[in-house]
Order: structure tokens, then sequence, then C-alpha cells
């Protein structure tokens, strides 16, 4: 297997797809091209143990520089793709430069969505979460300062306010919302969350948004809420969702619709060209979503780097997601897409799980600190299985003695 793959992109999807290559027996060339100054790195550390100070960055690394000279990939760091020539498959560098290739790989990840500038946005201290270099402007600024402002309850913004208290910060949490988590997760499980925060000495304030900023040397110091209140703050850190990075796609001609949208071996709509990770778009129970989790990232990457070697492979998806936040650990199985139902299963005062149903039957569940519902709820899912919700709902059942169906089988 000869030829040319080039991968724009430096995350955990370009790598996976780069090193995947080298172990199906590519033997051509592979460039992957990055726009960071920095050695490919992990993401889920940054919100977490990197900006508390208990890992340093070398051991964020994904691979050591030796291992891809080794495996002969050409890594382009602080280098960016201006276009892509499909005629002539090509991608063109900012300085001009053209490479050349068979198949291309676009892993272009996404951005994270910022304040408006009328509103405020593009101050010293507003801060946003994507990549390193955020990372360690945030953990400077949260090792110099005493109040912090996190704006948005998903669970960025719900890490970042868990380890500025572990730091001794003061911290204010406001979600637009209604409740915190409220596109991600049913409200027992944002509840929990909401209760632990405030536990920990976080304010979390709910249905309020940002009215107005007071700037003083370009520093935000005051915020007024929607409601009239007003915080002075040291810091502010933004964590309101991303933005799938599609200009390269778009102005390349290739289908998009809230991401790049590939087909089953991730094979956009030019058929020399691959799309992974969080910029790609794909169909998962009858619609098109756009996952946005490490797993994802590496999942898709091993289909794409088998589907380029020759193999005849397909994507299916088994979502999972973890999120760390003081002791508590949140572990995911499955989407909650389109759920109806709802049940919970409280193991103890601390740990509970929250199992997500549609009419077919189980479709997700939310595990605190259980670590058994999580794998059982992964096991189910992946060979296409449910539980009754009754069962669920009975506290005196044990998971392993509940009837399970083939969900083609479940009656509603």
């Amino acid at each position: 297997m000869n030829g040319n793959v080039v991968i724009v992109g430096s995350g955990h999807a370009g790598v996976s797809v780069a090193f995947k290559l080298r172990t199906q027996g590519f033997k051509g060339n592979i460039t992957v091209i990055g726009e960071e100054i920095y050695l490919p790195y992990h993401r889920p550390p940054l919100s977490k143990k990197y900006i508390a100070n208990l890992a340093d960055e070398g051991r964020l690394y994904l691979k050591q520089e030796s291992q891809y000279r080794s495996e002969k990939i050409d890594l382009r760091l602080n280098c960016r793709v201006n276009a892509i020539h499909r005629s002539e498959k090509q991608v063109e560098l900012e300085d001009g430069e053209r490479i050349q290739y068979d198949a291309l790989v676009l892993a272009t990840g996404a951005r994270a969505r910022s304040l408006s500038t009328a509103l405020g946005g593009g101050a010293q201290n507003i801060h946003t979460l994507r990549n390193l270099s955020d990372a360690k402007r945030i953990r400077d600024a949260l090792t110099q300062n005493k109040r912090l402002l996190v704006v948005g309850g998903g669970y960025i913004g719900l890490e970042m306010a868990a380890v500025a208290r572990s730091l001794g910060l003061q911290v204010t949490l406001i979600e637009r919302e209604s409740r915190i988590l409220g596109r991600v997760a049913a409200a027992q499980t944002a509840a929990y969350f909401k209760n632990l925060h405030e536990k920990h000495g976080v304010r979390v304030l709910e249905g309020v948004g940002i009215e107005s900023l007071e700037r003083s040397n370009d520093r935000i110091e005051k915020v007024r809420l929607s409601d009239g209140t007003v915080i002075g703050v040291d810091v502010v850190v933004v964590g309101i969702g991303v933005i799938p990075e599609l200009q390269l796609a778009q102005e390349a001609g290739l289908q998009v619709a809230n991401g790049i949208v590939v087909d089953r071996a991730g094979r956009t709509s030019d058929t020399a060209i691959y799309a992974v990770g969080d910029c790609a778009s794909f169909v998962f129970r009858g619609q098109m979503i756009r996952l946005e989790s490490v797993q994802n990232a590496v999942d898709m990457a091993e289909v794409v780097g088998l589907s380029i070697a020759g193999a005849s492979t397909r994507y299916d998806c088994q979502p999972w997601f973890w999120s760390d936040q003081y002791t508590t650990k949140l572990q995911i199985a499955g989407l909650n897409l389109g759920y109806t139902q709802v049940a919970v299963r409280n193991k103890n005062e601390t740990a509970l799980s929250v199992w997500y149903f549609d009419q077919e039957g189980l479709i997700a569940v939310d595990s605190i600190n259980d670590a058994k519902a999580f794998m059982t709820a992964r096991k189910w899912l992946s060979s296409g299985q449910s539980p009754c919700l009754d069962d669920i709902a009975n506290q005196s059942l044990e998971l392993s003695a509940m009837t399970i169906f083939e969900k083609t089988d479940l009656v509603t």
C-alpha cells in the first residue's frame, strides 16, 4: 500500500489515523499538519489536572517526537492549510507550498464559542478553553486571582468551577437556561451536580445571562446579570459550547450539515477526502449528529485508517463520555437524544445512575460514582439489548437479575 496521505489536524483524531495506517502496513507518505506549536496532546486533562497544576506538559503528549520519526510520519507543527484544490488533489499551505494527496483526512476539530465583542468579549481576563495555550493562560490567571465567574453550565464549565474551588477561588457559575446541563442531561443528573457544587461553595445561578460588562484597562471588573445582580470578578471563563471548523471543507465544496458529512467509512462527498472527530457529522439512530469526545475521535480514526488502507469497514458508533468533578466521577454510556422516560437508581448517598429510555428501550445512562451501572449499560447498548424501565426503577432488583430484551422485540 503506497501513495500520499495528508491529515489536516494534529489532535486525537488526526494522530490516530496516522498511526493506524502504519499498523495496517501502509508504506506511503503520511503528513500530519497542525496549527499549534506543541506536540499533539491529550485534551481532557486540560480542564482537570493540568489547570489544577497536577500534570505537566510532558505528560500530556499523545506520542513522543521520536515516535513520529520512527514511523516516518511527517509532523508539521505551527502550520496552516489555506485551501484544498480537489481537482489537483493538493492542499495549499499558508506559505504557498502545495502538498499532493491521494487521500486527504480533515481532522480540523472545533473552536470554542466566545462572548461577542459588543458584549465585552476580548478583554484580557476573559478566557475560553479549547487548547493548551488557553489552558496555560487560565492556569496562570487562577493562580494569581481570587474571584472567578464561569459562564455556562455544561460539563466544561462545571469542571472549571471544580478546579477553581480546589485552588481556593471564589466561584460563581451562571447558566442562561433554566438549569445547568439543560441540553445534555436529565433534570436528575443536573440536580445532583448543582447540589455537589453548592456543597463545595460554588454559587450557581440558573436562568440568568450577562446583561453588561464593566471594563477598566482592558479588564472586566464587574458583570451585570440579566436579573440585575452585579458581580465583582477577577477572571471570567466562558464555556458555552464549540463551533466545528468547517471553513476548509465549505470552501472546497464538500457537503456540510453542522459538520462535514461523512458515510460509515468516514468518506465525505468527495471519496478521496475523509473527515473524523469533532468536525464530522454522520447518521446515528436515523439522524445526523456530531460528537465532541475523544472516544468518538479515536474510534472514527480507526475506521478511516482501515478504509484508506484498503479494508472494508464501517463506523458503528457506541458513544461514551466522562467527567471528573471534585472526587465525583460521571461516566455516560450511549446518547440520550430523543429520550422520553427516565428512571433513577440510587446506590448510596453519593452514587446513582440515571437511565434514559425511548419507545424502543434503553438509549443512555449517566452513572455517577457507579462503575457497575456504566459497564452494564455499555454491554447492553453495544449488543442492542435493553432492560425494562420498570425493572430499572425497582431499587431492590439487581442489574444482573433483570430480564433483558432485544430492542426490536421490546413492546412499549
